[in-house]
């Protein structure tokens, strides 16, 4: 596929084409059921990141996003007690 052919499909691609590309990517199939080549899935991926970043996906809906998650302390552990974070001494041997 040209450079120019795949932008303007990114640029012609709706929402509803968006959401079947996803679908493909993360579960490595077509919707009838046959499998995505590497290259296929490649493809797609690109297309559908290339489709958030100009259509200002928010982050949280956007494909791989990972949420920061720290035990209810913020991103810095601060406020997590020795414990929650692992620490906690080993009793196994007592």
């Amino acid at each position: 596929m040209s450079d120019m052919s795949f932008e303007r499909m990114i640029g012609q691609m709706t929402p509803s084409i968006y959401e079947s590309l996803k679908q493909a990517v993360a579960l490595r199939k077509w919707p009838d059921g046959r499998f995505l080549s590497e290259e296929q899935t490649e493809l797609c991926l690109e297309a559908v990141i290339r489709y958030e970043i100009e259509n200002n996906v928010p982050d949280e809906n956007r494909v791989g996003y990972l949420e920061r998650r720290t035990c209810g302390a913020g991103a810095t552990g601060a406020g997590v007690s020795p414990e929650m974070a692992g620490l906690a001494r080993d009793a196994s041997g007592d």
